[in-house]
């Protein structure tokens, strides 16, 4: 069976093929593994190809946190490949770009925290918010719950239909803080709502902080407009303007927009991804770049 047949959009002269798996074919005839298995499953493959000497990118979260003991809360299975959890690199290129050049093991991140920690990296870099009180509330298309049957994500279900879901137990919450954690070299809590939309595809997450006394409007903005510049895929839209799920879908960009409260010194943030390629696919690909040293933007844009 040809890729075409299931994704008509490759074109009818895609010569790529979909065959049954074969981890010494795979090995034998690859450079770079992508892995899209599902969660607890993706540790054994990944580990072996590890092992290989190849470049393994993982979409799963099996290698996504750096303690087996919050993996094990968060999953509920114990780790089977431990010695690997230091070894493998959180593969979100607008905070470890340095690290992903080095490291065979890519630990792909959740389309949540991707659009959560680039609404926040910034902030928490520049020290302008209080880190005790930040909110993410997000809103995420069907197709982030994946392909498996769920009497939750059926058509009657959805259409027209909006509510909260995994509240505060969302498996997506150790992700945030440990790279927010880790940039603000303290530790930080979030309380993290996501929400199901009855659309296709995409994430919008509103965050809410508290700015820190004393700190201008301005630095907030020349925040968010120092760190688009230096990434090739993160759009801001400036105060007072705020993304949508349209702008973004079937692109690797993350765009960001800001408002400031003075009377309550509230700062609201807002981001908006494709869940499917800047929040799996398309930052897998982004990351391969890096890691071949190749351009970043190669096979993402245009």
């Amino acid at each position: 069976i040809y890729a075409r047949d299931l994704v008509p959009t490759l074109g009818k002269n895609s010569g790529l093929a979909i065959e049954k798996f074969n981890f010494k074919k795979v090995a034998q005839s690859s450079d770079v593994v992508f892995l899209a298995l599902p969660h607890t499953t993706s540790v054994k493959v990944a580990g072996d190809f590890f092992d290989r000497e190849k470049v393994v990118i993982d979409l799963s979260a099996d290698f996504r946190l750096q303690q087996a003991s919050a993996y094990e809360r968060w999953y509920g299975e114990r780790h089977k490949r431990k010695d690997l959890l230091r070894k493998a690199v959180y593969g979100l290129p607008e905070v470890y770009r340095n690290h992903i050049r080095e490291k065979n093991l890519i630990a792909n991140p959740g389309c949540y925290p991707t659009g959560a920690i680039l609404g926040l990296y910034p902030l928490i870099q520049e020290d302008l918010i209080e880190r005790n009180s930040i909110v993410i509330d997000s809103k995420s298309g069907v197709s982030g719950a994946g392909k498996k049957v769920s009497a939750a994500t059926q058509f009657s279900e959805v259409d027209e239909n909006f509510g909260a879901y995994k509240v505060n137990r969302h498996q997506h919450t150790p992700e945030i803080e440990q790279t927010l954690s880790e940039a603000a070299q303290t530790k930080i809590n979030v309380t993290f709502v996501p929400h199901l939309l009855p659309v296709n595809r995409g994430i919008l997450s509103t965050i809410y902080v508290r700015r820190k006394s004393g700190v201008k409007k301005d630095k907030f903005l020349r925040a968010f407009e120092a760190f688009a510049e230096a990434e090739p895929f993160v759009r801001f839209m400036g105060v007072g303007r705020f993304p949508t799920l349209r702008n973004v879908q079937y692109t690797n960009f993350c765009d960001i927009g800001i408002a400031v409260d003075d009377k309550s010194d509230q700062v609201i943030v807002i981001t908006a991804i494709d869940n499917l390629l800047k929040g799996a696919s398309g930052q897998a690909v982004q990351n391969m770049n890096i890691r071949l040293g190749f351009s970043e933007e190669a096979g993402l844009m245009g």
